[in-house]
This record gives structure tokens, sequence and C-alpha cells, in this order.
């Protein structure tokens, strides 16, 4: 059985991003890492470069920025770096550069990739979610934050990035899943207040076509309003052991009241039921499971 890790990255250091803790993170369980680098405007490139990984196979490309509204070009450049998989590849195993995955599931993901390996139906291995806000003390626990996805692919060149490459689709089609037990840990939302405007500014070219709206945005000064939040609960496991320098060298601090939550009547009914039952109705799903 093989995998190959595949993610896409420009602007890492300008933005922040945890990149190489991201890479790291999944390289115990990988085969092969395919990193493909848009040189953009810092030193990325030389970032990367810098794991000392045998597994690490980069490639580059040009992001086309007339591509950015809704995230295309995200998933664009994802299916781009699809196409280096090579033929003898089982499982594709797809991070986000802000993405990363705890140590303590290596193990249930490789039983899993094995486990399904030779049921064609599975499509696809869908993992938990813990979205981290503002720093790294803090979590969403409301329906704003997406709860599940899609981040192990079976390798078929007919499986494709979806949108913002958030998920993935067969022939247009929902990709078939069957959960497992792993989570992904997302740290998109912790930075200073500073750094985040900075980062929504840079990275919200990925979405926004240009405006007088979004130049003026560009313009404002400020730091970033973190009371904008529905429900937050305070994070109380461990993080995966590469983050470990980013935490301790966090050098802002940010005290929420996590009592506060600002639903409206019908959100809060949601939160409510999915606490008690565990589910969570009308919600949207980017996949289907089996």
């Amino acid at each position: 059985m093989k995998i190959t890790g595949v993610t896409i990255i420009k602007n890492a250091i300008l933005n922040d991003y945890p990149i190489v803790e991201a890479i790291c993170s999944i390289l115990p369980v990988v085969d092969e890492m395919i990193v493909s680098i848009d040189k953009g405007e810092d030193d990325t490139d030389t970032l990367i470069r810098s794991i000392d990984s045998a597994k690490i196979k980069i490639v580059y490309s040009e992001w086309d920025m007339n591509l950015r509204q809704g995230g295309t070009v995200l998933a664009v450049e994802t299916n781009k770096a699809l196409q280096y998989v090579s033929d003898d590849t089982d499982w594709v195993f797809y991070i986000q550069g802000d993405e990363v995955v705890h140590e303590k599931y290596h193990a249930n993901i490789l039983a899993s990739t094995r486990k399904h390996l030779d049921n064609k139906k599975v499509e696809g291995l869908l993992f938990n979610y813990v979205h981290f806000y503002a720093t790294y003390d803090y979590i969403g626990d409301s329906r704003r934050w997406y709860n599940k996805e899609v981040r192990i692919i079976r390798h078929n060149r007919n499986i494709t990035a979806y949108r913002d490459a958030q998920g993935f689709r067969l022939d247009n089609k929902k990709v078939k899943v069957k959960q497992i037990d792993a989570s992904v840990y997302h740290y998109g939302w912790v930075k200073s207040p500073a750094q985040m405007i900075a980062k929504h500014k840079n990275v919200g070219r990925f979405w926004f076509e240009e405006s007088e709206e979004w130049q003026n945005y560009l313009k404002t000064e400020g730091v970033y309003d973190f009371s904008d939040y529905d429900s937050l609960t305070t994070f109380t496991d461990t993080h995966p052991q590469v983050m470990h320098k980013r935490v301790t060298n966090q050098n802002w601090k940010l005290d929420i009241d996590i009592s506060k939550k600002k639903f409206k009547l019908t959100d809060r009914f949601l939160y409510w039921f999915e606490k008690k039952t565990g589910i969570r109705p009308f919600d949207f799903k980017n996949y289907t499971i089996i």
C-alpha cells in the first residue's frame, strides 16, 4: 500500500501559515509528499526546503489570480498538484497549509487505509475537525464551523477538488466515504489581532474580485475584532508535537468570555440539540457516508 501526501502553498511566510508543521504532521504516514509551491512574494521555497525529509517532492506552479472568485484558484492548484501523484499510489492524503494532524491519530489513519484498501466503493476517508480561534486555548463549537471533511481520497484521476478545495468530487458527484477515528486541527484562525487583519487582506485576494469596496478595505487600518463569534469553548487536550514551538511562542493574549453565546433563536436550538444528541440536522455535507 502506498500513500502520497499532497499540499499547495503560496506566501507561507507572509501569512504565517504553519505549513512546515502541516507537512511534518503527516510525513510519518505517507510514502511520498508532493508540495506544490507558488514562489509568491516571500521565501516559501526555502522554508519548504528546510524540512529534512527524502519523502518531499517539490513542484512549482504559478497561481492564476483571475480565478479568485469563490476560491476557485485553490481547487485548480490542488488538481494540478494531484497530477504529480504516481500511478502506483493507493491513497492521497491532502492537507492544507493551516491544518495539522495529531500524532496520536497516525495508527488509526494507517489502520483505516489498510482496512478499506480493497473496498473500491470507499472513495475517501472522513476526518473530524477541531477549529482553533484567536489563540491556542479556544475552539469553535457551533454550526458556523464545519465538523467533518474528506482529507484522504482513493487515487483516482477522476476525483478532483471542489470549489475552494475544501472537498472533492468524482465525476461531479460527492465522494463516498467512511468515517475514521481521527481529527484534523485547523489553526487558520489563530493569529494575533494584527496578524489576522493582515492575513485577511492577503488571502482575501483568493476569493474577492477587484472592486472599489475591496480597495477601500485594503486601505483600512486597525486590528482584527475576535469578538465576532457565536460560541466557543476551551481546548483541554494536547496540541500535536509539531505545534509545540508555536504554542509556546505565542506572544499575544486574549481573554474571551466563553460563557457568552451569540445565537439567533433557531441557531440556539440547533446548537442545544447537537450538544444533547450529537446530531447536526440540516447541515451541508460535502460527501456521502456509506
